[in-house]
C-alpha cells in the first residue's frame, strides 16, 4: 500500500482575506510570478512566514511546484503558510483588485521606492521570477509598481532577497516606524 500525501494543503486566498479582515486586520498578501527554483522559492515562503504574509499565491504553471526541496529550504516555514494555487495570476490579482486588495508589483527600471508607496493598506505583492521579472500581463495588472534602488556596480537580481527587503518595509510601515 502507498499513500501519497501532498506536502501542503492548498488554502483559497480569498478565505484568507475573509480571515484576516474578519479579525479586523489589514491583508498581506504575496504573490509569485513565474519563480520556478525551488531553493529561491522556500526562501521566499521563509521570509513571508516571518514577516507576516497572510497567504502566499503562486500560478499553477510558471511556477515551482512544492516539493520537498522547497519544504527543505522553507525550514518548515510552510507548513505554517497559508498557500493557494491559481490557474491564472493576472484574473486572481484582478479579483483581489475587485475585493478591495491593491496589488503592487516589482520592476528592476521602473516603480517608486517602496518607502515612498503606501503599503499599509490591503496589499499584494507581487514578485517576479529573478531572468524575467513578472510577466508583462501581471505588470499591467498592478495598481503600483515598486524598485529597490542599488547602490553598487552589481544589480542584484535575487528574488528572496528582494522579497525580503519588501516585505521588512512592508512590516517597518504597519508597524509606523520611521525610515
Amino acid at each position: 500500500v502507498v499513500l501519497l500525501l501532498s506536502p501542503v494543503e492548498f488554502v483559497p486566498w480569498q478565505r484568507m482575506v475573509a480571515e484576516v479582515e474578519g479579525r479586523g486586520g489589514v491583508p498581506l498578501l504575496l504573490a509569485l510570478d513565474g519563480v520556478e527554483d525551488a531553493g529561491n522559492m522556500g526562501a521566499v515562503l521563509r521570509s513571508a512566514e516571518a514577516l507576516g504574509v497572510h497567504c502566499v499565491v503562486v500560478p499553477k504553471r510558471r511556477s515551482a511546484s512544492i516539493t520537498s526541496a522547497v519544504v527543505k529550504s522553507s525550514a518548515g516555514a510552510l507548513f505554517h503558510l497559508a498557500v493557494d494555487r491559481v490557474t491564472n495570476l493576472s484574473r486572481a490579482l484582478g479579483e483581489m483588485k475587485e475585493r478591495g486588495l491593491w496589488v503592487v508589483g516589482t520592476h528592476l527600471e521602473g516603480g517608486e521606492e517602496p518607502w515612498k508607496v503606501d503599503l499599509t493598506l490591503p496589499l499584494v505583492l507581487v514578485v517576479g521570477s529573478e531572468e524575467r521579472g513578472i510577466s508583462r500581463l501581471v505588470k499591467e495588472t498592478c495598481d503600483f509598481l515598486v524598485r529597490i534602488p542599488m547602490e553598487g556596480k552589481v544589480g542584484s537580481r535575487n528574488v528572496s532577497a528582494a522579497t525580503a527587503v519588501l516585505l521588512y518595509e512592508v512590516l517597518r510601515q504597519r508597524k509606523g516606524q520611521p525610515l
